[in-house]
Order: C-alpha cells, then sequence, then structure tokens
C-alpha cells in the first residue's frame, strides 16, 4: 500500500485567505494540533513577507519533531536564503520554491521568455539545493502552462536536486480529466521523474480542487497539498479533511494509498483554525460541518436508527465527534421522537407516545429544531394536561405603548368551548381575568416568573407562578415559544389544581 504525503499549507496559502491573518503564538498553536493529527509536511509559512512570518516559521521548525516543516520562497535569492534559515533548526527541514511558468504569467508578470524562466528556475533550485537537503519545486500555473516547456522545466529542476515536484491549479481552472491527463502526460514525458515525487496543488474556484486532487493522485501523484476547512486564497484550497476521509472511506477506488492522518483530531482542528482565523465554518461544509452528520428527515432518521451507513457514509466518530445527531425538527418521525425521549429516561406508553408528537409537531412548526428541554417541557405539560378540567384552546392578545391591552382567551371545559375578552394592565393580566370571567374564580397573583429553558431566540419559556384562589396558595407551570402562552397556561394550570 502506497503513502499519499500530505502537505499541509493552512499556515500559509491558508492564511493568504483575507482576514485569516494569524499570530506566530496561534500558528504555532495549529502547528502543533497539525503534528498531533499526522500531517507529513507543514508548510509553516513565507519568511521573506514580514518580520512576523520569518518569526512564526523559525518558531514551527524548533518545535515541531515529528512533521517536515517547509518555508515558501519565489526563485529571489534574497527569498531562498531567508526560508533556509528559518527553517534551518527543523529535525527536516524543506525549501519550497515557485516560479510561474504559463504564458500569461511569462507576458504579463515576469515580462521574460521561456530561456530566462528556465535559467532562473535551474539557478534557484541549485542555490535551494547548496542551503537545504530537501527542495521542492512548483511551476505556478501549471495547468495553464504550455506542457512542451512544463516538461523542460521539470526536468531541469529535477536535476538540480528538486526531489518533489509540486503541480499548481494555480487559479482552480482545471477539471479532474484534465489533471489526470496532465499528471499523466509529465509521467509519461519527464525521463528522469521517477527521481521525485508528483505533488499536486488544487485551488477551489470552480469548486473542484478536491475532485482535481484525487484526480491526481490516481493519476500517479503521491503528495497532495491541502488545509484545514479548505481556507485559502479566493475560493480556497483542497479541503485536507475532504481529501483524507475521500481516501479513507472510498476504499474501492483508493485500496492501494493510505494516509499517515489521525482522523479523530480532524474535528478539533477545524474548530482550532476556524476559532483563530475568524472564519465559521458553513453548516453544510462536508466531514466538518455542523450540518455533516446531522439528520432531520423522519425517513432518514428511521433509516440511521436501524442501520447506520444507509444514510451516513462516514462514522462520526472517525472525525472526532462524539456521534450521529438527530436533529428533531418538523420533518422528524414519532422513531426518532421515540428514541430520544427513551434517552432522557422517560418511558411512555404507545399512545402517551403519540400524544407528545403531536404536541411535538405543533412545536415544531414554530421552532427550527426542538431540543432535550423542550421535550421534557412538552411531555411535563403533557401529564400536566392530563389532569386539567380546564384546557386552552387559544389565545389572542393586544398591546403596545399607546394600546389598552386586550385579551381574548379560548377555553374547552367539559367538552364545550368557552370564550370570554378582559382588558388589564398588561397583556397576561388581561388574559388572566378573562380566565376569570370563565372560571367564575378570581385568583390573585403573588408570584410571576418566566425564563428561557432551552436555548435560542425561539427558546421554550417557562413561566412559574403562585396564585392565590379563596385564601388558598396555588402553584401552576406552563411553558411555550410564546410567553402569553406559557402564563396563561401556568395560570390555567393553578386553576385546575384548585378544582381537582
Amino acid at each position: 500500500m502506497e503513502k499519499i504525503i500530505i502537505f499541509d499549507t493552512t499556515l500559509r496559502d491558508g492564511e493568504q485567505a483575507p482576514g485569516a491573518a494569524m499570530s506566530s503564538s496561534q500558528k504555532l498553536e495549529i502547528a502543533f494540533q497539525l503534528e498531533k493529527l499526522g500531517v507529513d509536511v507543514i508548510e509553516a509559512g513565507f519568511p521573506i513577507a514580514s518580520p512576523d512570518d520569518f518569526k512564526a516559521v523559525e518558531m514551527v521548525a524548533r518545535s515541531i519533531k515529528k512533521s517536515s516543516v517547509c518555508g515558501l520562497a519565489r526563485c529571489i535569492k534574497a527569498d531562498i536564503e531567508a526560508a533556509a534559515k528559518s527553517v534551518k533548526k527543523a529535525k527536516s527541514p524543506r525549501l519550497h520554491v515557485f516560479l510561474a511558468t504559463s504564458k500569461i504569467h511569462m507576458r504579463y508578470k515576469f515580462r521574460k521568455v521561456e530561456d530566462e524562466i528556465l535559467d532562473l528556475a535551474v539557478k534557484s533550485t541549485r542555490l535551494a539545493r547548496r542551503l537545504c537537503p530537501e527542495i521542492e519545486f512548483s511551476p505556478e500555473d501549471a495547468t495553464r502552462t504550455e506542457r512542451d516547456f512544463l516538461y523542460r522545466i521539470i526536468e531541469s529542476v529535477i536535476n538540480e536536486g528538486a526531489s518533489t515536484i509540486n503541480i499548481p491549479d494555480t487559479v482552480g481552472y482545471s477539471y479532474p480529466q484534465e489533471v489526470h491527463s496532465l499528471i499523466t502526460d509529465i509521467m509519461d514525458n519527464v525521463p528522469n521523474i521517477n527521481r521525485a515525487v508528483i505533488s499536486i496543488h488544487c485551488h477551489d474556484d470552480l469548486g473542484m480542487a478536491t475532485a482535481n486532487s484525487l484526480s491526481a493522485v490516481l493519476a500517479g501523484a503521491r503528495q497532495v497539498h491541502c488545509t484545514i476547512n479548505g481556507i485559502g486564497e479566493r475560493a480556497g484550497n483542497a479541503s485536507l479533511e475532504e481529501v483524507v476521509m475521500s481516501i479513507k472511506t472510498r476504499r474501492d477506488v483508493f485500496k492501494d494509498f493510505s494516509t499517515g492522518i489521525n482522523t479523530k483530531n480532524i474535528f478539533n482542528i477545524s474548530r482550532l483554525v476556524s476559532s483563530f482565523t475568524g472564519f465559521v465554518v458553513p453548516p453544510n461544509k462536508a466531514v466538518v460541518g455542523k450540518n455533516a452528520f446531522r439528520h432531520e428527515s423522519g425517513i432518514h432518521q428511521d433509516a440511521i436508527l436501524k442501520k447506520r451507513i444507509t444514510y451516513e457514509i462516514m462514522d462520526p466518530k472517525d472525525v472526532g465527534l462524539g456521534g450521529t445527531r438527530l436533529v428533531l425538527g418538523k420533518h422528524s418521525g414519532r422513531h426518532a421522537l421515540d428514541r430520544r425521549l427513551k434517552g432522557l429516561g422517560f418511558r411512555l406508553t404507545q399512545s402517551r407516545v403519540n400524544e407528545v408528537f403531536r404536541s411535538f409537531k405543533k412545536l415544531a412548526d414554530k421552532k427550527k429544531e426542538v431540543f432535550d428541554d423542550d421535550l421534557i417541557a412538552l411531555v411535563e405539560d403533557q401529564t400536566r394536561e392530563k389532569k386539567m378540567a380546564y384546557q386552552l384552546l387559544s389565545v389572542k392578545v393586544t398591546t403596545g405603548t399607546d394600546t389598552v391591552p386586550q385579551a381574548a382567551v379560548k377555553i374547552k371545559y367539559k367538552k364545550k368551548t368557552f370564550e370570554a375578552k378582559s382588558t388589564g394592565d398588561g397583556p397576561v393580566d388581561a388574559c388572566y381575568k378573562a380566565v376569570d370571567k370563565i372560571t367564575s374564580l378570581s385568583g390573585r397573583l403573588l408570584d410571576y416568573r418566566i425564563e428561557a429553558v432551552t436555548s435560542g431566540k425561539d427558546a421554550m419559556g417557562e413561566a412559574s407562578i403562585k396564585v392565590s384562589i379563596k385564601n388558598k396558595v396555588i402553584s401552576g407551570r406552563g411553558s411555550s415559544t410564546d410567553i402569553i402562552e406559557a402564563s396563561v397556561l401556568a395560570y390555567l394550570n393553578a386553576v385546575n389544581k384548585y378544582a381537582l
């Protein structure tokens, strides 16, 4: 089985994403986590770019013991010398030298012809090799470079000591079949290619960075450049977690390959990079997104509970997550609800589950997600309602800063429906007075509290009250996403206790 070398450039290309700048101490912390993750090469930065970048690369080089540490350099003497100096104390140092080779770049960026570019690449690689034992060369914009010239420049830098040839799709222009063809052609047309490892570096401008990287592996590339969460310039780079988990998951396709990545550390480093850069991981991001292992559809949840692999191609534990998350929402079914209720310690009959399920569906129409505390409140409310002579059917209020609060309350009592309207000092007071008209009881409110029992702007609110009815002090509780409704339910709970 052949090992695919994972070259992580989060600290270099990843940091070049606008707004992703990190301090040297943050870079060091990420480097430690990359080492723990098991990446083979850490590209720690672009040393010539700034004093802090040089310091960060130097710190990483001194501190990391298991992974190779690499510094980036243009084909400029000062760049190469700075990079070599920054990684000098690394246990396994590497220099990554790059030079654009496409006609577009040669004409508009360098204003040089092919022979001038070739001569610069040769001399720079020769210098780099004198200063560092491990040299990687990148013909920038390789996927848009004339192939015959690409072959010439690759052959020449290998002769000067480059042991890794990295093929960058610098502007994310290519597609999988084209990348496969390019790698195959390089292997067939560069005479000394057997003396170097072929690497691939893809950007995601057309959304194909991971697919292009994997296509290159199938064609013969044995190193992949990638970043945590796919961060990088413009649309980003190939995502490390996607590349690694694709190889791990599709054993039928990548049966002859493996990586040294400890995948159970993926989720933690994903969150660390997100925290340091301020780049939020999209919920639908493959492998590490919030929704990657969450299921709301009742059909999917039912199948998942029977056999996880029906709708999950990866085990969430393999990337460092606790397990599958069944999200309870309006699309969820009885099976998932029943499983969650049992997990919360409730042992309900099927008829009781059905009753809770009906209340759950009503709540789910109001909330995007129903949390465990919501369910506990629902079951408790169901238990209370079982003993309720008076049951709330609806409540409507009109209130405002320049309006006298009014309430209309509809209640079911002994299979009959009663409705009353009232005004009050506030919407809750108006509702309570309307209830009093229907029940012919006059309660005096002694204590009133309301608090959120779940999280989010659509949280369940629970009202807890103490009320005096004919000199008896009775407590009541009610919960709802609407605090007025919760307040009325609490009052009715107290009234029903008195009636019983």
